[in-house]
């Protein structure tokens, strides 16, 4: 029972540390990464569908994305699409590829996207405390209930922070290599 909380919570807090991490991909750091285009959803014959569903993205330059369309009727929509992103890009449509050029980053614009990576480095510590607090709830529950002593509970809550320090610890340092490659671009 009590292993069963500390494994969930370790289970919980990974998934926040993974959807964090997920979170970083989406952030232009001035190169180009295909993963910056996940989130872009076309609208193809009435259905939103997924940027990189419909098309190859290739990088044939440091600071350049490349979209060739699977289908190229549905070229326009992207450029669309794109557009209608947060993204900040202007596609630039030959009529067979779309060029996506990934403008070098200003000292401001750095500053801002550092505060966006510790804006989502703080969104999944709270998560990770969340679990903790579950976890640290479901223990005092299992104490009460007599399913483990006060000693043990006392033993398990250690455990449980030792778990969420180095969850924390893990979210720091992907916040801190993010900041990195963002200000050395």
């Amino acid at each position: 029972m009590s292993n069963e909380i500390i494994d969930k919570a370790k289970s919980n807090m990974d998934k926040s540390i993974a959807a964090f991490a997920r979170n970083l991909t989406t952030i232009r750091a001035g190169v180009a990464n295909a993963s910056l285009l996940e989130n872009v959803k076309v609208d193809y014959y009435g259905a939103p569908t997924p940027l990189t569903q419909m098309s190859s993205v290739t990088i044939p330059e440091p600071r350049v994305l490349m979209i060739t369309p699977y289908d190229i009727n549905s070229l326009d929509d992207i450029e669309h699409a794109i557009l209608a992103s947060d993204l900040g890009l202007n596609p630039a449509n030959d009529g067979k590829v779309i060029r996506l050029v990934i403008p070098q980053l200003t000292g401001e614009r750095r500053q801002e996207i550092a505060k966006q990576v510790g804006k989502y480095a703080e969104e999944a510590k709270i998560a990770v405390r969340n679990v903790r607090r579950e976890a640290m709830d479901g223990l005092k529950k299992a104490e009460k209930n007599g399913d483990i002593t006060e000693d043990e509970q006392r033993n398990l809550e250690k455990q449980v922070q030792k778990v969420t320090d180095d969850a924390v610890k893990t979210i720091d340092q992907k916040a801190d290599d993010k900041r990195q490659e963002i200000t050395q671009g």
